[in-house]
């Protein structure tokens, strides 16, 4: 049984709490939440747990294996890299830190402590990312030209981190898991509607290997809740709409056939090709309780998360690149 306190008990932290109790593996004893009306309400809620605004008396907390950290980016550094020095197993929610030297740090700590720190990507755990992934590795859709993210929605807007955070790193993740690769370069351009400092939309381009484009648009300031990607490869091309529960993946078979013969130049044709649209079963589980069970794992059997403390200084080094793009009016940048 591997016991867990949980920092920071907002939405996603109560979402935890739900998860974590319905697995007979883990056993929750500490909730930490700095709102006096919240810790009002767990208390009465779950009277036999400690309930304490100081996260510090569940860090030091000797009977607690394991740590989740639901609080603001802006004090993710501090908790996780305490929580690291004090032997506990970290599962910490996107994005690990606000800069890459805190991120590279955390990495660091975690090699050095043998510890198991695990980051909050929670789509790489949606079963339906995971089936469009088997078909672009079984290359059913043939070489991947491009995929197309939007995320959009009106709110809820951060004032902790701008829209490229708290979005974007979400799409970041996932395009990478997908091609199974890093993009080289960066641009994009972002808008600042309501704020003067923390952007609310943006609009980014990705520079994969093998001449991939990776198109992302994300927004806080949307009339429409949008969760959906287009990949499009030179065989097949399909949909993932993670708000179509009925069918989450469309596999189209469109594409364009170049004439393999002509006699001469006017008889070259790019000729589009249609055939039937397939939607294949993809197993309904909520990806947050895939993820929790994947932490339970890493813990139980020594384990390195795929969505590790260098997965998510990766991602860290990709937003850097981006907000420098975005800084030097849309210029190509390199990730470093």
């Amino acid at each position: 049984m591997i016991n867990l306190g949980i920092i920071g008990c907002g939405h996603w932290g109560t979402n935890h709490i739900r998860v974590f109790n319905m697995s007979e593996r883990s056993r929750i004893k500490a909730l930490c939440d700095q709102d006096a009306s919240r810790l009002k309400t767990l208390r009465k809620s779950y009277p036999d747990l400690n309930i304490t605004s100081d996260y510090n008396t569940v860090v030091n907390d000797k009977d607690i294996d394991a740590l989740v950290i639901a609080t603001p980016t802006s004090t993710h550094y501090n908790i996780v890299k305490n929580a690291l020095m004090k032997g506990k197993h970290v599962l910490c929610e996107k994005p690990l830190a606000i800069n890459s030297e805190e991120s590279k740090e955390l990495l660091l700590l975690t090699k050095k402590q043998r510890m198991v720190l695990m980051v909050g990507y929670v789509f790489v755990f949606n079963n339906g990312i995971i089936k469009l992934k088997n078909y672009i590795d079984q290359k059913e859709l043939g070489k991947i030209h491009y995929l197309n993210f939007t995320r959009t929605n009106l709110g809820p807007i951060r004032d902790d981190v701008d829209v490229i955070y708290d979005l974007a790193s979400h799409d970041i993740s996932i395009a990478s898991f997908l091609l199974g690769c890093w993009p080289q370069s960066v641009c994009a351009s972002a808008g600042f509607f309501l704020r003067k400092h923390i952007s609310d939309i943006a609009f980014i381009t990705l520079y994969y290997p093998s001449n991939i484009l990776v198109n992302i648009h994300v927004s806080w300031l949307d009339p429409k809740k949008i969760r959906k990607i287009t990949c499009v490869g030179d065989k097949k091309m399909a949909i993932w709409d993670d708000l179509d529960t009925s069918e989450t993946i469309k596999i189209f078979n469109k594409g364009v056939t170049r004439e393999p013969f002509y006699s001469d130049y006017g008889e070259f044709q790019l000729l589009p090709h249609e055939g039937e649209v397939v939607s294949p079963l993809v197993k309904l589980i909520e990806p947050l309780k895939n993820q929790n069970n994947d932490f339970l794992d890493c813990i139980e059997n020594g384990r390195n998360p795929f969505t590790d403390a260098l997965f998510a200084h990766k991602i860290t080094k990709i937003i850097e690149a981006i907000e420098s793009s975005i800084k030097n009016k849309s210029r190509i940048e390199r990730v470093r």
